[in-house]
């Protein structure tokens, strides 16, 4: 199993998170485009320094189905709405910036977060309690997602649609890591 330098965790887990502020925060002002930019090439980069390239596009194919699913459904059903809520996937649904930040997220989890690939109990906690806090900071530091008050329920739908998306992508971020090297021909 491919184990990420130390050096490559630190770039991974500072991109994230600056990735993390410039996306919430641009949405929040209505200027994402620079920020998606940016996270366009950070995903990019990883990707492309990583010995396993099918395995990371099923990864980040995933977490955008995840991102549709968590984040999409609550925008389309009117449980919460987002700052600079266009384009989205489906209309109305997932705005590019949230399935920025889950594709971003992703690419943790084979460097920064590879603690968490095979401990799916480690995962579902860090996403139960981890996604409502980072979305509750959003919410209340910015408003770059309007939540329903009291946010109980948008809370509780976090907290269980993260707490099986993350022990998923995990253990697919563990075996992309198991797979063979591709060859140069």
């Amino acid at each position: 199993m491919e184990t990420p330098s130390p050096a490559m965790k630190w770039v991974n887990l500072v991109g994230y998170q600056v990735l993390w502020f410039a996306l919430v925060i641009g949405a929040a002002r209505g200027a994402p485009e620079w920020p998606l930019l940016a996270g366009a090439l950070f995903v990019i980069v990883q990707v492309a320094f990583s010995g396993h390239i099918a395995g990371e596009c099923r990864l980040l194919g995933m977490a955008v189905l995840f991102a549709l699913v968590v984040d999409g459904v609550p925008a389309i059903l009117g449980w919460w709405r987002y700052a600079s809520p266009s384009p989205s996937l489906p209309p109305g649904g997932a705005p590019a910036w949230i399935l920025m930040l889950w594709l971003c997220f992703a690419t943790t989890l084979r460097r920064s977060l590879s603690f968490i690939r095979f401990r799916p109990v480690w995962a579902a906690v860090l996403g139960a309690i981890g996604a409502p806090l980072a979305y509750l900071g959003a919410a209340h530091g910015w408003m770059a997602v309007m939540l329903p008050q009291p946010p109980h329920l948008a809370v509780a739908w976090l907290a269980v649609t993260w707490g099986i998306a993350l022990p998923v992508l995990a253990h697919m971020a563990g075996l992309a890591s198991m797979q063979p090297m591709a060859r140069p021909s």
